[in-house]
């Protein structure tokens, strides 16, 4: 038995509700089971409770046990004086405030059905605890719960966001290049992308804007990758350009060897990328105002159509000649930045400006993207939980990661549907 339990079965009033009394005989009313607090201080705040004849309006305490208040050392806590019911499995203990004064403490009776339904979802070893019993859920109210996961997934990287906004000065246009910096790192190489984006500063990119030659020597040089004294020809132009600019603007590189190759195809090599995204900057002036300006998604695709200069189309790394490959940024890669950068900002950015356009544009162009290829995907599928768009496939990441792996049943709408089943 776990208190998480006892706060499911309170703030959802589960327990039986004929005849309720407390430990002292009084008749029991609960008008208001509170709001659940998952910080520090009482479990529920702002109840409304009714004992015999008297309205209570203050905070609701739950234990598995009423000694458990001494336990928790909750009767030297001024911050419990204001509790006017403890709810508790098992009454052992009369319990009191820092004032001497008695709080009442209610013993919560339950079916037993409810805790065998949830402890066989936590005693499950499935890949998500339920599978077994999805296929019995309603597909209106699971649809119900994915497009609220999908915007619980979006408010999670709006938080995010929110932190690069503070660390900016409130710079939409800084913030936005820190996170596709990362984005374009990808899952192996987004650490140290984001830090050759921080060690860079736009405003020095940006005084070079119309030369793509001198963004690339910046980033590269900046990535740690112009440190060897020899080299081709346009490699040794890069290095005297970057020992010019790093000079002029006392920039230190990152750490060559913090950028990752091994397990990666040549077209995701990190050389490639940082071409990529140096044709962005350079091709991209004002990229925020663009992004809350554009309305297709074709016109989405088009901002990110980049292909590196002509040095990469015979090279993955440099130095060292390849078979001519067209470099342009793929259309998974592209769906992979709208989805996890562009769209994100744009739905936070109509959420802090109350522009409910910008917003409903975000989750129509998840709409417009095909869903996710990955293994968490795969296995929804496997599962008959089909995703037809990005949109879903958010969803289904969000469940997976945030509900099903952290067996959080208890704050899932599915986990609440079975766990309220009759067996």
């Amino acid at each position: 038995m776990q208190e998480e339990f006892l706060h499911y079965i309170w703030k959802y009033k589960l327990y039986q509700q004929e005849s309720l009394m407390t430990d002292l005989g009084e008749s029991l009313q609960v008008l208001n089971a509170g709001i659940h607090n998952h910080d520090s201080g009482p479990d529920f705040f702002n109840a409304k409770i009714k004992i015999n004849n008297t309205l209570w309006v203050g905070n609701v305490e739950i234990h598995k046990k009423s000694s458990d208040w001494y336990l928790h050392k909750h009767y030297k806590d001024k911050a419990y004086d204001n509790v006017v019911l403890q709810v508790v499995l098992e009454s052992d203990k009369k319990v009191y405030r820092t004032s001497g004064e008695l709080i009442p403490t209610y013993e919560m009776k339950f079916d037993d059905s409810l805790l065998k339904n949830y402890q066989l979802l936590l005693k499950s070893n499935a890949w998500v605890p339920c599978q077994k019993s999805l296929q019995t859920i309603n597909p209106l109210k699971l649809r119900a719960w994915l497009d609220k996961l999908t915007i619980e997934r979006l408010e999670c990287k709006a938080m995010n966001i929110r932190q690069l906004l503070e660390q900016t000065q409130n710079s939409w246009e800084v913030a936005l290049y820190y996170q596709l910096a990362r984005n374009f790192g990808f899952k192996l190489n987004a650490d140290v992308f984001e830090l050759l984006a921080r060690l860079t500063p736009l405003s020095h990119l940006a005084k070079h804007k119309d030369n793509l030659f001198q963004i690339e020597a910046i980033l590269f040089g900046q990535a740690g990758f112009l440190s060897e004294p020899e080299g081709d020809s346009y490699y040794k132009q890069l290095r005297k350009e970057y020992d010019y600019l790093s000079y002029k603007f006392k920039l230190k590189p990152v750490e060559k060897h913090l950028w990752k190759f091994l397990r990666s195809r040549p077209g995701n090599f990190p050389t490639i990328r940082i071409a990529q995204f140096a044709q962005l900057i350079y091709k991209s002036k004002s990229l925020f105002s663009k992004i809350i300006e554009t309305e297709k998604l074709k016109s989405f695709y088009n901002l990110f159509v980049l292909a590196p200069s002509e040095y990469w189309k015979n090279h993955y790394v440099f130095n060292k000649l390849s078979p001519e490959k067209s470099k342009l940024l793929g259309k998974l890669s592209i769906d992979t930045i709208l989805i996890n950068t562009v769209i994100p900002f744009l739905f936070i950015y109509g959420e802090s400006k109350g522009q409910q356009k910008l917003k409903e544009r975000a989750l129509d162009l998840l709409e417009q993207i095909k869903p996710e290829r990955n293994s968490i995907i795969t296995n929804w599928e496997n599962l008959n939980i089909l995703a037809d768009n990005a949109f879903d496939s958010q969803a289904l990441i969000q469940l997976k990661n945030n509900y099903c792996a952290k067996k959080k049943c208890l704050n899932c709408q599915i986990g609440n549907l079975l766990i309220n089943t009759k067996q």
